[in-house]
């Protein structure tokens, strides 16, 4: 019995070797994915873009390969923070091929998709803007704009399905702004500030109703000056919400 007992405690280091070096190993890289996407969430609560998107760039490659959706919401968080951090551009890249590889799934996660497809949909409204006052010609933003048209759509068209009044006001006041924008001529787009994101939590991406009706209206009358200094082509600030 006593030499049962000591073989069993010799085995000890053992088991805790093979578990330091396996399951412990992925633990350790959890913990370490955890931190990151909390110190992240901090910045984006104290409006320090930059450092919430390097934060998540660390965080996204030690998230384990078979936690796919796990990766997806962080790509998604990493994104939205990268358009208020003035990389508009990458972060319209990411979210087409994020919403792309979505929608292929057997399995879509429905509410990841519909957030997705909201935060795409700010991005293409913003593009579009920034495009336009470039310079760009029809045939270059019109198929980034008819997309955003689309996917307003089918966001007011899934708010009315679940029955959410609220959302689907708010996700049709988003279409008339994009529609507004895809009309406006370009001396009055010209004469107006980059529209400032709204403060709002839920579903209006920043196109809601007080900043929709002023793209189009109060901003196009130059009664307000712009609240953000900087240029078309670092994009404007998209939504906050769901960060």
């Amino acid at each position: 019995m006593r030499i049962m007992m000591l073989l069993c405690w010799g085995l000890v280091p053992c088991f805790v070797g093979a578990y330091h070096y396996g399951p412990g190993q992925a633990q350790l890289k959890l913990d370490e994915v955890d931190q990151r996407i909390k110190a992240a969430q901090t910045a984006v609560k104290l409006e320090n873009w930059d450092q919430a998107v390097r934060l998540y760039n660390e965080a996204l490659p030690l998230v384990p390969a078979d936690r796919v959706k796990e990766a997806q919401k962080l790509r998604l968080e990493r994104d939205k923070a990268m358009m208020l951090n003035g990389q508009l551009p990458d972060a319209y890249l990411d979210l087409q091929a994020l919403l792309d590889e979505l929608q292929k799934e057997p399995q879509p996660d429905a509410e990841l998709v519909k957030e997705t497809r909201s935060a795409m949909a700010n991005a293409e409204y913003y593009v579009t803007w920034a495009l336009r006052l470039e310079g760009v010609g029809k045939e270059g933003w019109e198929p980034i704009i008819e997309s955003a048209r689309q996917n307003y759509r089918l966001l007011a068209e899934n708010a009315a399905l679940t029955g959410s009044k609220t959302e689907l006001i708010e996700q049709q006041e988003n279409l008339e702004a994009v529609i507004r924008l895809a009309n406006l001529d370009l001396t009055d787009l010209q004469g107006m500030p980059i529209p400032k994101q709204c403060q709002c939590k839920g579903c209006c991406n920043g196109v809601c109703n007080k900043q929709g009706k002023n793209k189009g209206k109060k901003k196009g009358a130059g009664k307000k000056k712009p609240k953000d200094n900087r240029g078309a082509s670092s994009g404007p600030p998209p939504d906050k919400s769901g960060s």
